[in-house]
């Protein structure tokens, strides 16, 4: 198998880890549907480095550090709750991105994935990133979980809840960052969104939700790729259907 074939099924796999493990803890804070939002962030600086030609994931992560500061000093600033706040920046960049674009096979790229084949350099980076994606959030999962049921009791405690909240909005980004290549931005927060609610609804316990949130995520790449390989099919595309198939078994097995 060649290198870059290879580099496209393990990144990929690290990424979904990441991703499914941010989307456990934002559907705990009810952010979850800000995987779907913040993931559009990216695509004014997508244009830009599509004009500019240079890497598009330098040019979207740039836009989404950016997107993620502002919402971040929204909440600090004004009594904006992070869906507002993400809802004002997701409005413009949409438009912005959409004038900036202006080749039609550069906006399905943009949108659904697919910009070239990977890079050592690039393998390396997002295998780091989701692993330090993980790590960072274990790290600060009793932080998170004190300041999601009691921001007051949190403060109390000496920890510092707006500082905590930055760097889950930067976890956040970093996932999106990791799978924005494969997924595209339109398909990105998928991955964030499903496999953390198909794993709500199999689950009762916090471990056994952070653990089948990641799992889920993994095989909807996995199994995902496999479908598409085997009946020539948009990967991107088919592994957000996987998992939402996984979502729809999960309803199946809640009303046993």
């Amino acid at each position: 198998m060649p290198t870059n074939e290879l580099y496209g099924i393990i990144l990929p796999i690290f990424g979904a880890a990441a991703a499914g493990l941010v989307g456990a803890f934002a559907l705990m804070k009810r952010t979850i549907l800000a995987g779907d939002v913040m993931s559009h962030i990216a695509i004014p600086g997508l244009g830009l480095a599509i004009i500019w030609k240079i890497n598009p994931l330098i040019g979207g992560g740039l836009t989404l550090f950016i997107g993620i500061i502002l919402i971040w000093m929204l909440q600090r600033k004004t009594e904006l709750s992070a869906e507002a706040a993400i809802g004002v920046l997701f409005a413009s960049s949409v438009a912005l991105g959409a004038l900036l674009i202006n080749s039609t096979e550069a906006l399905v790229d943009a949108l659904f994935g697919g910009f070239g084949g990977i890079s050592t350099g690039e393998f390396a980076f997002g295998i780091v990133v989701s692993i330090f994606i993980v790590a960072a959030l274990w790290m600060l999962r009793n932080k998170l979980i004190i300041t999601l049921f009691s921001p007051e009791l949190a403060t109390s405690a000496g920890i510092n809840v707006d500082a905590v909240n930055l760097w889950f909005l930067l976890l956040f980004g970093l996932a999106i960052i990791v799978s924005l290549r494969f997924l595209g931005a339109l398909l990105v927060g998928s991955l964030i969104i499903i496999p953390a609610s198909a794993a709500r609804q199999l689950t009762h316990t916090l471990g056994n939700f952070l653990i089948t949130s990641v799992v889920l995520s993994m095989l909807a790449v996995i199994v995902g790729f496999l479908i598409a390989s085997t009946y020539h099919l948009d990967p991107g595309a088919t592994v957000v259907v996987t998992a939402a198939g996984f979502f729809v078994l999960s309803l199946l097995k809640k009303k046993v």
